[in-house]
């Protein structure tokens, strides 16, 4: 199926802000912190149920989504006509937005990971030697963070997307005013008259 560059836009928009939404709800349910139960030189923590882990996965799974579909937009060949990769970051602006993109989308997708991780590792292990343990969550913020960043990643594509069309027009208009100036001097060759007559004198003489 061919794409137009309004879908993968609009692809790009909404896993981005699926993205962030799932990550701000995550930060929003988790707990900050278990109840510990002590017990014989040990703690049992018991933690509310929440979706921080899904979400997280989730939020995660869109941020990647939201990257491969954002830089398969930059490149791909809309009305199967295909760009050079030079002709896209003629412009240092689109380079400059590409690499904050890059840069935005893999520091998000850490903000992400590692809190979900985090709080994953907290949920399973229950059980502590340590009569101390006061039964923490992840930390605090990260999620938030993470899903912040992963809108601003989904935006810096979109106007990565908006540079190659620009970069796109100007480089077809230049080719089609190559391949008009390169008719020209066929047809002007073809058809000089100038030179047809000093065939013609040539051969009388």
């Amino acid at each position: 199926m061919e794409l137009s560059m309004k879908q993968t836009a609009l692809m790009t928009s909404f896993f981005g802000i699926c993205s962030f939404l799932c990550g701000v709800v995550a930060e929003n349910k988790k707990p900050a912190a278990g109840t510990p139960i002590p017990g014989k030189g040990m703690v049992i923590c018991k933690y509310p149920s929440d979706p921080t882990v899904i979400l997280g996965y989730i939020s995660f799974a869109a941020l990647i989504i939201t990257t491969v579909v954002g830089y398969m937009s930059v490149f791909y060949p809309y009305n199967k006509r295909s760009i050079p990769s030079g002709a896209l970051f003629r412009s240092k602006t689109m380079l400059v937005f590409f690499n904050i993109a890059w840069a935005t989308a893999g520091l998000a997708a850490a903000l992400l990971l590692w809190p979900t991780i985090t709080e994953q590792f907290h949920l399973s292990r229950t059980v502590h030697q340590n009569p101390d343990y006061a039964c923490p969550t992840a930390k605090t913020g990260v999620l938030g963070g993470g899903a912040f960043l992963s809108l601003d990643s989904c935006l810096f594509w979109l106007i990565c997307l908006m540079l190659a069309n620009n970069a796109r027009s100007d480089y077809f208009e230049e080719v089609e005013e190559s391949q008009k100036g390169e008719r020209t001097q066929v047809i002007n060759v073809d058809y000089n008259p100038l030179g047809s007559e000093a065939m013609k004198h040539a051969s009388v003489a």
